[in-house]
């Protein structure tokens, strides 16, 4: 009576290996390094540039070690000695290395690489434990009102063409201003725009040549559309950050034109910097005729192969990166280049299809915007140099395609520098394209909200805690008091190896759901020591009282757990945040409780009572 059969104990032995080894990777603690990468992805990290920064490092008295180079130049990581020291280091090599890269705050993994390479990896920490990156962004309400007002005076020429009201239609400032040959005209024009533009206001007055008409926005329009901006932005900033595959990112809204996010933990903040901050937005415009008025055409550069020479391309626009809906990266059939393919939406498509149908044979273009930052240094008042960080539009031509048949809402983009420029670009195509440019206007650390002190406190309770269980149980139920509180540990070894392997992210609550876990997993080994005493009581032998008890305590825990695991899945459907990090600790710790409370805790009592003659029961 009481043995188990080989294979489960060899079955409880496998699963405590996999546990412990799985839970062992939080052992190694993280180290505070900078990494640097290419603002572009065409841009590579030499062993050159991490020598640069290093020696930077060395010049300011910065202690550093281990310096590595990322697969095939994407990144370069300094560990440094001194997490006090990230943000003055990452300010010195950023102005070392100047606008072409980017250096970002991270922190290093210690994790062997043997363990590594069989998917061995620590858990992620939120920020209330592990602290993280804090980004503010400023949105660029003004550029998405001039983007719209530019948008509006190409619909307005078009709507006016189809309604064949003859007029000059410009853009100019934060107004359209139509120029007709008399009033006639001027009301024809001012009818046919409010069809579809009603929210602008229009006055009309007489000019040397004939009648002005000026379209300008209302205040509640302007408020609207810097509105949809930040909304926009911040929609493809959650998308962007998911692409990334960020654990437990704050993205939120401050203020009227601001942006926070917030990675924790140990993430590849360079690349999150890179992709979060690019505009990396396309239009698409037709060349300009060689008879094109001087103020109907611009004139861009190419980039790539073509770099230094210019195309003159019309002002208005055909549609912009608003309207792609998917685009996947790939390879060119014939010539083996990267490419985009693009999916754009139903409106998208009908306006690529309306400006091929009666230009085939014209070219093209395919205009690439980045917004980038250009560095200066000054002296402030008190002598001390700060950056001035200057933003600026760069916009250069990627393709510039003959047009052989009319397009519909699926086609190709070719001319980019790399498959890791045309993989990047067909990711934020994808997460959305933003609605106004961003800046960075802070980035710093984030230590634990909680503060360290309050953690530490925090951790020191759950350790009295189990220390004083330890003591009730022992005193209570003398040697299996001492296996409840074995099984309690291996609980928790267990829980913390099932969350790094579901990359789970740890947070205070969290912790709080581990404390949950414990206890659930004492009270299931007290119901069984309970039993255990009351067959005893009963007159059962020794042996029997064991049996019944462990096999008549196993529904009641079942019960109980199963109710427990119900209540968890429900809080993170419906929660958020803390919420879901209590709940999945207290789901993953529920389950885990069920296999320790009783398989583990019945190996132990099998192993040192089965098969033998028992007289008495010391519990």
């Amino acid at each position: 009576m009481n043995k188990y059969p080989l294979w489960k104990y060899l079955l409880i032995l496998f699963v405590l290996t996999i546990g412990f080894f799985y839970a062992a990777p939080n052992l190694f603690a993280p180290d505070p390094a900078i990494q640097i990468s290419g603002e572009s992805s065409a841009t590579l990290v030499q062993e050159n540039t991490l020598n640069i920064a290093t020696k930077t490092l060395q010049d300011n008295g910065i202690g550093y070690f281990g310096e590595t180079l990322g697969e095939q130049g994407k990144a370069g990581l300094i560990r440094l000695r001194d997490r006090e020291q990230q943000l003055r280091a990452q300010s010195l090599i950023q102005r070392a290395l100047g606008d072409g890269y980017v250096v970002a705050l991270n922190l290093a993994q210690n994790t062997p690489d043997w363990m590594k390479s069989l998917g061995g990896a620590p858990m992620k920490l939120g920020l209330d434990l592990s602290g993280g990156v804090h980004f503010l962004l400023e949105v660029d309400t003004p550029s998405a009102v001039a983007k719209r007002l530019e948008f509006s005076a190409t619909g307005i020429k078009r709507k006016l063409r189809d309604e064949r009201v003859r007029g000059f239609i410009e853009h100019s400032g934060d107004t359209i201003v139509g120029k007709f040959k008399d009033e006639e005209l001027a009301n024809k024009a001012i009818e046919a725009a409010a069809k579809e533009y009603s929210d602008f206001q229009h006055k009309i007055e007489p000019s040397a040549d004939g009648v002005t008409v000026t379209w300008s926005m209302s205040p509640a329009k302007i408020k609207e559309i810097e509105d949809y901006a930040v909304s926009q932005n911040l929609t493809t900033l959650r998308n962007r950050v998911n692409e990334l595959g960020v654990a437990e990112p704050l993205v939120q809204r401050q203020g009227r034109n601001r942006i926070v996010v917030e990675l924790p933990g140990i993430q590849d903040t360079a690349e999150a910097k890179r992709i979060l901050g690019k505009t990396a937005n396309l239009e698409f415009r037709l060349e300009a005729r060689a008879d094109a008025e001087a103020g109907s055409k611009e004139q861009f550069e190419h980039r790539g192969d073509r770099a230094g020479s210019r195309a003159w391309l019309e002002r208005d626009i055909v549609i912009t990166g608003e309207r792609v809906s998917n685009a996947m990266s790939g390879f060119d059939s014939q010539t083996s280049q990267p490419e985009v393919n693009i999916t754009l939406d139903s409106d998208g498509g009908a306006l690529m299809s309306q400006a091929t149908r009666h230009n085939i044979g014209r070219n093209l273009g395919v205009l690439f915007i980045e917004r980038k930052v250009r560095t200066t240094y000054q002296r402030d008042a008190d002598g001390k140099e700060v950056a001035v960080r200057t933003p600026y539009d760069e916009k250069k031509i990627i393709s510039l395609a003959s047009i052989r048949d009319v397009l519909g809402n699926r086609f190709r983009i070719t001319g980019l520098d790399s498959t890791n420029e045309a993989a990047e670009l067909a990711l934020l195509l994808r997460a959305g394209a933003l609605a106004a440019p961003m800046d960075f206007v802070e980035e710093r650390t984030v230590g634990p909200s909680l503060g360290a002190e309050n953690i530490a406190q925090g951790l020191n309770a759950v350790y009295y805690g189990i220390a004083f269980v330890a003591v009730v149980m022992l005193a209570l139920y003398r040697p299996f008091g001492l296996y409840a509180v074995i099984a309690m540990c291996v609980n928790v070894i267990l829980l913390v190896a099932a969350m790094s392997l579901l990359s789970a992210t740890l947070t205070m609550p969290g912790i709080a759901g581990i404390v949950l876990t414990m206890a659930m997993a004492i009270d299931a080994n007290v119901l069984i020591n309970c039993r255990i005493k009351e067959e005893l009581r009963r007159g059962l032998t020794p042996q029997a009282a064991i049996s019944a008890g462990y096999e008549r305590a196993a529904n009641t825990i079942f019960d109980a757990n199963f109710t427990g695991l119900i209540i968890s899945v429900i809080l993170y459907a419906i929660g958020t945040g803390p919420i879901k990090g209590f709940a999945i600790t207290s789901a993953i710790g529920l389950i885990i409780s069920q296999f320790t409370a009783i398989m583990v805790t019945r190996a132990m009592v099998n192993l040192i009572y089965g098969g033998r003659r028992l007289q008495k029961l010391w519990i």
